[in-house]
């Protein structure tokens, strides 16, 4: 039996595949330190035969996405100014070829099959490392936390984030059937319990967060297009007094105690520090991708032995902007801040100005909830992250350019209900 090329590109009739790649592409990204360069295989496997199925409709034109693999350009330019060369040279050319895989899954998975993708990765990841994990001994704070089958509670929050945000596109933003919305609701407690059970600060934080923005935005969305913005404006101006106002007021210790931590942040204040010490050291060009956490190197010998991490290595600033600072400078930063800023403002841009945008509003969603993690965390930064494949995820699908003005007289609403999505269709061409 042949099957049809559409079946395995086209989002209206690639569900079925979407949905394993997406899942699988998850479980690879949590543990793949687990199973080993064979699950990575297999993550390069199930997005690089797209290509090799139809190389036009998997990678479009090229010149779309230049502005994407600037930043990671950059990466791989730092191998002739890089502290350990080799290492930077894998290091970029693993992130390139991570990016290219979230650029095909943009291309080829719509908004439904990203959604269901992502919640059975996460259930799957979930159900794993409740079998099989356990609690981890913080030095740091003296407490206990449940870590899963992670070496950090922070990725297993990170995960059950993800869970619980994605569970609520399902239930509220989406047309699911009551199957679908029922699954969604399991995993979503699931990952609910887990968020919890990891005392993760920083994920729950942000979930919380990401929740009201997004529920913040829905009601902006009830106003006419020409009153969206400045609605928006007006609400962004408020939250920001609001956010002053409460700093004033004490609520940081508040909410840090709430959570047992202090105003170090669990020893973040002076990780912080030490970046930018390193910083200064190399401050246009940073150290080389990936060439500062290297076993050998006198600085992170010293804060691995600091922080207790017998591994040597797996360990960051915990900041990806000072992260970015200390590898690859000022430069790098200023290119991975316009990434980022590019990607959000183009996805919130496109919900303002439209109706029914559900994509972007999704997308958007997934990125506020990023940027919010970005302060505490590294998750865009590297290769085989859920991070950064669902930051270029949805870099990717903003660099999709819509095709004729009579596309968007066919479908004014963007249909991403059980027939598919016909613009992202249209966009595939």
């Amino acid at each position: 039996m042949r099957i049809a090329k559409a079946h395995f590109l086209d989002p209206r009739s690639n569900g079925p595949y979407g949905v394993g790649a997406l899942a699988l592409s998850i479980v690879v990204f949590a543990y793949s330190t687990i199973f080993g360069p064979i699950a990575v295989l297999a993550f390069y496997g199930v997005w690089m035969l797209l290509v090799a199925v139809d190389y036009r409709r998997a990678l479009g034109n090229p010149w779309n996405y230049v502005w994407i693999f600037v930043f990671c350009i950059f990466c791989g330019l730092s191998v002739f100014w890089s502290l350990a060369p080799s290492v930077s040279a894998r290091g970029a050319v693993q992130y390139a070829s991570h990016i290219l895989c979230a650029i095909i899954a943009a291309r080829v998975c719509a908004d439904r099959t990203l959604t269901i993708g992502v919640l059975v990765g996460v259930l799957i990841v979930l159900l794993y490392s409740f079998a099989f994990g356990g609690y981890h001994y913080d030095a740091i704070d003296g407490t206990y936390s449940f870590v899963g089958a992670f070496a950090s509670k922070n990725q297993l929050g990170f995960y059950a984030s993800l869970g619980v945000f994605f569970a609520g596109i399902c239930i509220f933003a989406l047309p699911f059937g009551l199957v679908a919305k029922g699954f969604a609701a399991a995993t979503g407690l699931l990952s609910a319990y887990a968020l919890v059970a990891s005392q993760s600060a920083t994920s729950i934080i942000g979930v919380a967060l990401t929740v009201g923005v997004l529920v913040l935005l829905r009601a902006i969305l009830a106003l006419r297009p020409s009153t969206r913005r400045a609605g928006f404006i007006a609400a962004l101006l408020l939250g920001v007094g609001f956010a002053v106002v409460a700093v004033n007021a004490g609520a940081i210790d508040t909410v840090l105690g709430l959570f047992g931590k202090d105003a170090t942040l669990t020893g973040r204040t002076y990780l912080w520090s030490e970046g930018l010490a390193a910083f200064r050291g190399a401050p246009l060009l940073g150290t080389g991708y990936q060439a500062y956490w290297v076993q050998g190197f006198a600085e992170a010998e010293r804060l691995w032995a600091e922080f207790y991490i017998g591994s040597r290595n797996g360990f960051h600033f915990h900041n990806t902007y000072i992260e970015a600072l200390v590898e690859l400078g000022a430069i790098g930063l200023v290119l991975l801040v316009a990434t980022l800023l590019t990607i959000v403002v183009g996805h919130l841009l496109r919900v303002l100005n439209r109706d029914h945008d559900r994509s972007s509003y999704i997308l958007l969603g997934l990125m506020v909830l990023m940027v919010i993690r970005s302060f505490a965390e590294v998750d865009s930064l590297y290769p085989y992250s859920v991070g950064s494949f669902l930051v270029y995820f949805a870099g990717g699908r903003l660099a999709l350019k819509e095709t004729a003005r009579s596309a968007k007289t066919a479908a004014p609403r963007v249909d991403v209900g059980p027939a598919g999505a016909s613009l992202e269709a249209a966009r595939m061409r």
